[in-house]
């Protein structure tokens, strides 16, 4: 029996494996930790993962990105609506409301659901894994976002089946995060439990949860999300703000442009990693757009105030966390950050005014949630005897979501 953690992220993919020494994430073809989640056509042949991450500035219409953000979804949902206006690939409207990825392929026109997209991803990830252990691969866990709807969860089971694996669990991202802190705890109190806060922030979503910790047991206190806040809209921040100055300066629309979009979107990107680590950084793009070169620059604190709108939803969405855990900041025992989005230092700042604790970053910020789904594949494998641990999940009732018996 195959042990094996998967964390579907929007942006990158990472697969985990249990071995009896541990748990190992394991490496794909380029010897990278983290595939991107993309899937790429052209007229010969059909490019995943690491492969299709040059398509995506060299042919971002027919590169596919982000396709998590329509798993399940309505066409006619805002949230799909909005992701439209950023995607360079077409999206149009299917049978029962079920958006249609279109793109050109070994010549013709082709239209795939997310699901297929998706089904494509997930494959690749299992001849990942497959490489790794020298075995067929089919029972894993899976992570999702708190978020997810019954639909939303039954269209990642469809993808799985595409690809040959049966999921023995869907998991949620910050319930595997927190699986992953408290099984290797070994002072964990018998009695009083003690309060630990995760804050995943996403490419694309956030996610907040408390979770009480006693001896072999976690129970998860709240959930707290916004499905539209993640790093991307920090990209997204600087893009508006040099495609306005771009065509002040140098008389060029890059909206207009897909392919300079997407080198635009790649830069902000780049700056925004800068930001967090400087106080200031610089960009160049050369032939961007009409043979122009150009550049631009940009202060930490000018992007800070830039964002502000951003980090008002952070704070207001942590308060929310504490309100349904009904806990003060004075019993909170830790708080762990994780997420690519979680580097911004502005945002450290807000978790330490609103949880009156300094951020801990003792886990791997982008590797917990497929370590930790890993450990419950491990839990729920014959073939592995892994340290008594209960996960209870919380009960209360999401948007669109039942609590079926094999989710967490």
């Amino acid at each position: 029996m195959s042990v094996v953690g998967l964390d579907v992220g929007n942006e990158n993919c990472i697969v985990a494996v249990a071995r009896q020494r541990g748990i190992d994430v394991v490496l794909n073809d380029e010897s990278k930790r983290e595939t991107p989640a993309l899937v790429s056509f052209n007229e010969k042949q059909r490019f995943v993962g690491t492969a299709a991450a040059s398509s995506l500035t060299m042919s971002p219409k027919n590169t596919v990105a982000q396709i998590k953000r329509l798993l399940g979804r309505n066409f006619r949902d805002e949230d799909v609506q909005q992701d439209r206006l950023r995607f360079p690939f077409s999206v149009s409207e299917g049978p029962e409301g079920i958006p249609l990825i279109h793109v050109q392929y070994l010549g013709e026109n082709r239209s795939f659901t997310s699901s297929q997209i998706l089904g494509m991803i997930l494959s690749n990830l299992k001849s990942i894994a497959e490489k790794n252990l020298q075995t067929n691969v089919a029972d894993c866990v899976i992570g999702i976002p708190v978020f997810f709807s019954e639909i939303q969860r039954r269209a990642m089971l469809d993808a799985a089946s595409i690809a040959g694996l049966r999921p023995l669990r869907l998991m949620h991202e910050t319930t595997a995060t927190a699986l992953g802190y408290g099984i290797y705890k070994t002072d964990l109190p018998d009695n009083d439990p003690i309060n630990v806060v995760f804050v995943d922030v996403g490419h694309a979503a956030m996610q907040v949860c408390v979770v009480a910790f006693k001896k072999g047991q976690l129970k998860v206190l709240t959930h707290a999300f916004d499905r539209s806040l993640g790093g991307r809209d920090f990209d997204e921040v600087l893009f508006d703000h040099f495609c306005q100055k771009f065509k002040e300066e140098y008389k060029i629309d890059v909206r207009s442009n897909a392919r300079a979009s997407q080198r635009l979107r790649t830069a902000c990107e780049k700056m925004k990693k800068v930001l967090s680590a400087n106080p200031e950084a610089p960009l160049n793009i050369e032939c961007l757009m009409d043979e122009k070169d150009v550049r631009g620059f940009m202060k930490r604190d000018d992007f800070e105030k830039m964002a502000q709108p951003i980090f008002q939803r952070v704070s207001a969405l942590c308060e929310r966390a504490l309100e349904g855990a009904n806990i003060s900041t004075d019993k909170l025992y830790a708080v762990e950050v994780v997420g690519s989005g979680s580097r911004v230092p502005a945002i450290i700042k807000i978790l330490t005014d609103v949880f009156k604790k300094e951020p801990s970053r003792t886990m791997n910020a982008s590797e917990c949630v497929a370590r930790g789904c890993a450990l419950q594949c491990a839990m729920l494998s014959p073939t592995f005897r892994v340290r008594e641990f209960e996960v209870k999940p919380c009960y209360s009732r999401l948007e669109g979501h039942s609590n079926i018996a094999f989710l967490f």
